[in-house]
């Protein structure tokens, strides 16, 4: 059996957003998500890791080419989400509320449909802030 390895690659990217509930009132949003629920957003720059685990394989040696979690990344993250208003420019956070939990779910799904292997997706850690991260595993 070969030995299996975990690896990963590295984005930054710029979106803005507004942390705002469909299913609660304006006065319940305002204490909930406080100077993040600002009717005209805020803006972070993200940086997100994507990892994938699996055997080494012994005619190339990798686990999987990072050219091409390259590509998935930049399908899943750059291409949807940079420099863009996350709650206006992805549908998907149209009725979902953009915290870095949902963003991290969010990529999750988008690098998992186009991986050959999906099950070789391991993690999803996104850092809103050099402070505030979210690791997400498809629990």
């Amino acid at each position: 059996m070969p030995p299996v390895a975990y690896i990963t690659r590295k984005e930054t990217l710029s979106a803005c957003h507004r942390l705002h509930s469909l299913t609660l009132s304006d006065e319940e949003n305002k204490r909930i998500f406080s100077k993040c629920n600002n009717p005209n957003g805020h803006g972070h720059n993200y940086t997100v890791e994507v990892t994938l685990k699996g055997p080494i394989d012994p005619d190339n040696g990798m686990v999987a080419n990072i050219s091409d979690l390259k590509k998935y990344m930049q399908v899943a993250i750059m291409d949807t989400m940079d420099h863009k208003n996350l709650d206006k420019d992805v549908a998907y956070f149209k009725d979902v509320v953009s915290t870095t939990e949902n963003v991290a779910v969010f990529i999750w799904s988008g690098i998992k449909t186009q991986l050959p292997d999906p099950s070789m997706l391991y993690e999803v850690k996104v850092y809103e802030t050099d402070k505030n991260i979210v690791i997400y595993r498809g629990e």
